[in-house]
C-alpha cells in the first residue's frame, strides 16, 4: 500500500518539528503542495490519495532539506510579495512583508504623475521594481544589482509580470554604471543595513542560505545607507523621492545622518510590529 498525503504530513511534521522549525504542519503541507503541484487546500481536502514513490522521495528530500535550516522559500523556489508571485533562489533575498512598505509609500508619492520614473537600487530578485511597475501603468524605471546572478532572476520575474519593456536591468554597484545625466522621479532602495558583528546571531535560515552581500553593511550597518544618502542627490529631480528601508533600533542613527540642507524628511513608517522601517526622504 502506498504513502497518503495525510502520512506524509504527519511524517514532514514530526521531522520539522524535532529540527525546531516553527508552523512544521504549514511548512510540511506546502512542500507537500509544492511536490504535487497543487494548492494546500488540495492538499487538505485530498487527504487520503496515495502518493507515487517518486512524490514520497521528493516530499522527503524537501522536508530533509528544511529540517536542515533551508527556507521553505529557496526549496519552492517562489515567494508572495504584494499578491505577486516571485521567483527566488541562493542569489537573491528572499522579499519580506515589511519591504512592501516601500512599495505602498513609492505610489502613493507618484500616483499623481503621468509618466514617473524611478530606480531601484539593490534589486535583488526585482520586487520592489516590478511591483512598482505593475502598479503605475505609465511608469518607467531602471534597476541595479552588482550580482549579475541577481540580475537574472530579476530579469525573468520582469518577464514573467510583463514590464520588462519598462525596466531597464543594470549591473552596477550604487549608481556607479548610471548614466550622470539621470534624474528620477524617486529612488527606492532596500540596501543592506546588518552589522558585521550581528552576522553571527541571525536565525540559520538567513545566516547559511541568504546572501551575504545582501545584507551586511559594515562594522555598524550603515555603510551602505551613508553611501545612498550621499549619491542619491545627484540623480533625482528638484523635490524628487528617496525612500528606503532601514534595520531594526537604526531610526535615530539615520535620523542624526540626513542632510538638512539637502533633505525634508517626510517620515519615518513603522512595520507592523511597531519598528521603524521606512525612511521616507524630498529633496530640497
Amino acid at each position: 500500500m502506498g504513502f497518503s498525503i495525510n502520512a506524509a504530513i504527519f511524517q514532514g511534521t514530526e521531522i520539522l518539528r524535532e529540527a525546531g522549525i516553527a508552523e512544521a504542519r504549514r511548512e510540511a503541507g506546502s512542500l507537500l503542495a509544492h511536490v504535487l503541484g497543487r494548492d494546500r487546500s488540495f492538499v487538505i481536502m485530498h487527504a487520503d490519495d496515495l502518493l507515487t514513490s517518486e512524490q514520497t522521495q521528493t516530499f522527503r528530500s524537501f522536508t530533509a532539506r528544511r529540517a536542515k535550516g533551508e527556507p521553505l522559500q529557496y526549496i519552492v523556489g517562489h515567494q508572495e510579495f504584494f499578491k505577486l508571485d516571485f521567483q527566488v533562489t541562493l542569489d537573491v533575498l528572499i522579499p519580506r512583508p515589511e519591504t512592501e512598505i516601500i512599495v505602498e509609500t513609492a505610489l502613493e508619492l507618484l500616483k499623481n504623475e503621468s509618466e514617473p520614473f524611478f530606480a531601484d537600487v539593490g534589486t535583488g530578485s526585482g520586487c520592489i521594481a516590478i511591483t512598482l511597475l505593475h502598479g503605475l501603468a505609465e511608469g518607467r524605471g531602471i534597476a541595479t544589482d552588482v550580482s549579475a546572478a541577481a540580475l537574472r532572476v530579476a530579469r525573468l520575474n520582469a518577464e514573467r509580470h510583463g514590464v520588462s519593456n519598462r525596466l531597464r536591468l543594470i549591473e552596477s554597484d550604487y549608481f556607479s554604471a548610471v548614466d550622470r545625466r539621470r534624474r528620477f522621479s524617486l529612488i527606492a532602495s532596500n540596501p543592506p543595513y546588518i552589522a558585521e558583528a550581528e552576522w553571527e546571531t541571525l536565525p540559520r535560515e538567513v545566516r547559511d542560505h541568504e546572501p551575504r552581500s545582501a545584507l551586511v553593511s559594515g562594522p555598524d550597518g550603515l555603510a551602505d545607507i551613508r553611501c545612498l544618502l550621499d549619491e542619491a542627490p545627484s540623480f533625482l529631480r528638484s523635490h524628487g523621492y528617496f525612500v528606503f528601508e532601514i534595520g531594526f533600533n537604526q531610526s535615530a542613527s539615520v535620523y542624526r545622518m540626513i542632510e538638512r540642507d539637502t533633505w525634508d524628511l517626510l517620515g519615518i513608517r513603522s512595520d507592523l510590529r511597531g519598528i521603524p522601517r521606512t525612511v521616507v526622504l524630498r529633496k530640497k
